[in-house]
């Protein structure tokens, strides 16, 4: 097959843009602005002399790719509600305010969110676990939720990216073919500025921010239900023994519901909550299933993009010009971030990016400095456009739209200017060494 000329995949990328950011700004469901690309997609293969039936088994293939993920948000629709309802958030909420200072509540939400993700490398799991009652304190001290989201997004982020429990961290350590001590030792510096940088920007906003005064009584343990912790508890065991995210949420979602019985909430309730969600926190059914559609859709486009090869071949004509490790740095800046905005996940931009500029970065420099400059971009850049998978999880299990919080997660978009820093200064450093020479 023909590989796409380049006026095609200017066209494509135009159409797709065009329409999910129609979606965006006149808030329509993002499947309605996403079907043009995935349609004009369609048509540019069959004009390649793809059979009708290959293009269309290759998106089956592409959708059945992300199962995963449409069951895991599926699932995360009744995990509020759930939790509401069996009374877990009510107390989790009332044990942060006992154990979480307000004083200090906003680096205290980054450091929890960054321990946590840590240990389960996952931002998902960080967040499920411990997402909902902190923000559900943040709501009780009426302090803005959008920063206390984007202190939970930016340390979820900090394990997703740098714990070797990730399955993302362990996919680009794969990729750039280097094992994952030295990928860790290849993102160390940029990873500690980064980390003191967020400490510092959300320390600022304790000391600015007017904390009300809290005057709650003493927690008294004895009032607390072992019962109500079991939800939570089954969500965090399971995750942190590497079981199945789906099997975490589904059994934490029925020991909720069956809590919920116990305490003679009626299960006609129960239903309506889970389709409808709760009132003033969100959840529910009937707000997930156009999101899920599109999730689905996302999936058969990406396969097709993998498939068919769209975006490859230029990438590897674009490095060829290529003359120092700034100049390499801003155009892998630049490619990944371009392929992040097609792709809607995050494992395609890893596996593209890393495998399309390896051999120019081995010889010109080594895989450890590609690795750090993937690890401060392609690592993040899903969790920052708006229509990717990983974004529109996070968005979702913290309830907040993303361009609010956004602004707020520096950690995703402090690390890609750092990496470009960095890459100045080695480049520097070694021109230097040359003329002294």
């Amino acid at each position: 097959m023909k590989q796409f000329s380049i006026k095609q995949l200017l066209l494509l990328l135009i159409v797709t843009l065009s329409g999910v950011i129609w979606s965006v700004l006149f808030q329509q469901p993002l499947v309605i602005g996403f079907l043009p690309g995935y349609i004009l997609l369609v048509i540019l293969s069959l004009l390649k002399k793809e059979r009708i039936k290959h293009v269309f088994h290759i998106s089956l293939k592409g959708v059945y790719k992300t199962r995963i993920v449409i069951l895991i948000l599926f699932l995360v629709s009744f995990l509020l509600p759930s939790w509401y309802l069996s009374g877990t958030i009510d107390q989790m909420v009332k044990i942060t305010l006992y154990l979480i200072n307000p004083n200090y509540f906003f680096v205290l939400t980054f450091v929890a969110a960054m321990v946590f993700s840590m240990l389960l490398g996952t931002t998902v799991g960080t967040l499920s676990s411990i997402g909902i009652p902190i923000l559900g304190t943040a709501a009780v001290l009426n302090l803005p939720t959008e920063v206390v989201a984007g202190a939970l997004v930016s340390g979820a982020f900090v394990g997703d990216r740098t714990s070797p429990f990730s399955s993302a961290h362990q996919l680009l350590a794969h990729t750039v073919e280097i094992p994952v001590k030295k990928l860790w030792n290849a993102m160390l510096f940029t990873t500690l500025v980064a980390v003191g940088m967020c400490f510092l920007f959300y320390g600022s906003f304790d000391i600015l921010s007017d904390v009300p005064l809290v005057h709650t009584e003493a927690l008294r343990w004895s009032d607390l239900l072992l019962l109500k912790f079991i939800p939570p508890f089954i969500l965090l065991l399971l995750v942190l023994f590497r079981f199945s995210i789906i099997y975490a949420f589904l059994s934490s979602i029925l020991s909720a519901g069956i809590i919920s019985l116990i305490k003679g909430v009626a299960l006609v309730e129960i239903v309506r909550a889970y389709w409808n969600g709760i009132e003033g926190l969100g959840g529910g059914f009937i707000h997930m299933y156009e999101l899920l559609l599109f999730l689905a859709l996302a999936g058969a486009y990406n396969g097709l993009l993998e498939e068919l090869n769209v975006i490859q071949p230029y990438l590897d004509k674009w490095l060829q010009s290529s003359t120092t490790l700034t100049d390499d740095t801003l155009k892998t800046f630049a490619a990944t971030l371009l392929i992040s905005f097609i792709a809607a996940n995050q494992t395609l931009p890893i596996i593209l990016t890393g495998r399309s500029f390896l051999p120019h970065w081995s010889s010109k420099y080594g895989k450890e400095e590609l690795a750090r400059v993937m690890g401060d971009t392609t690592m993040l850049f899903p969790g920052m456009v708006p229509w990717s998978v990983l974004a529109i999880m996070c968005s979702t299990i913290v309830g907040i739209p993303i361009f609010e919080y956004l602004p707020y997660a520096i950690f995703l978009w402090l690390l890609p200017l750092l990496t470009i820093i960095v890459s100045f200064f080695k480049h520097v450093k070694k021109s230097r060494g040359l003329v002294t020479a």
